[in-house]
């Protein structure tokens, strides 16, 4: 890619707004994710009869055993609305800055 393309594309304000926009978005899912995971872990350290508690009375299936699945899902669900903002508004700002730097 040419120096000058690159200069240009850079200098877009919306590749600036693109690139503000995704990597805050990012960060805040990053940072959910973060929550939830340190605080399953947390948990698990400093208040293992909490996780340890049965769902019901005479149970072996303790309470940390859907909360360790909810964790795993959420991973899931935080990725699958980072790819549907990606996929929409994200895609969208690309193709039109790609369509200014052609010329079109």
């Amino acid at each position: 890619m040419k120096k000058e393309m690159v200069d240009a594309i850079k200098n877009d304000p919306d590749f600036i707004h693109l690139v503000k926009t995704r990597s805050s978005f990012a960060w805040t899912l990053t940072i959910i994710m973060l929550v939830i995971y340190f605080g399953f872990v947390l948990t698990i350290a400093f208040d293992p009869k909490l996780l340890g508690t049965p769902l019901s009375a005479g149970s072996v299936t303790t309470i940390g055993i859907p909360i360790g699945i909810g964790v795993i899902v959420s991973a899931f669900i935080l990725t699958g609305i980072y790819v549907r903002r990606a996929n929409g508004e994200f895609d969208e700002l690309t193709a039109k800055i790609k369509s200014k730097v052609k010329g079109e």
